[in-house]
């Protein structure tokens, strides 16, 4: 397995990923892994609770029409 070697880091930033890894019961190595890996690696998409939400804002707003006029109204209200 490859190994990286970080030189230079910020003692704030240190600071940091020492207070998270204490957090998680993890080792500062194993942190900064999981620190990579949320940046680097594809996120899970939860397709239904994205497609719940949309259904609920389409009920939401199910039969409501704005028209020109009123957007026009709105943004001279300043409201847009």
């Amino acid at each position: 397995m490859p190994t990286i070697t970080l030189k230079n880091i910020p003692i704030d930033l240190y600071d940091r990923v020492k207070q998270s890894a204490a957090a998680n019961h993890r080792s500062i190595n194993s942190e900064v892994i999981v620190c990579l890996e949320r940046a680097f690696l594809p996120r899970k998409v939860d397709v239904s609770g994205i497609l719940d939400r949309a259904r609920k804002i389409r009920e939401l707003t199910d039969g409501y029409v704005i028209t020109d006029e009123e957007i026009n109204r709105l943004k001279r209200a300043g409201r847009l």
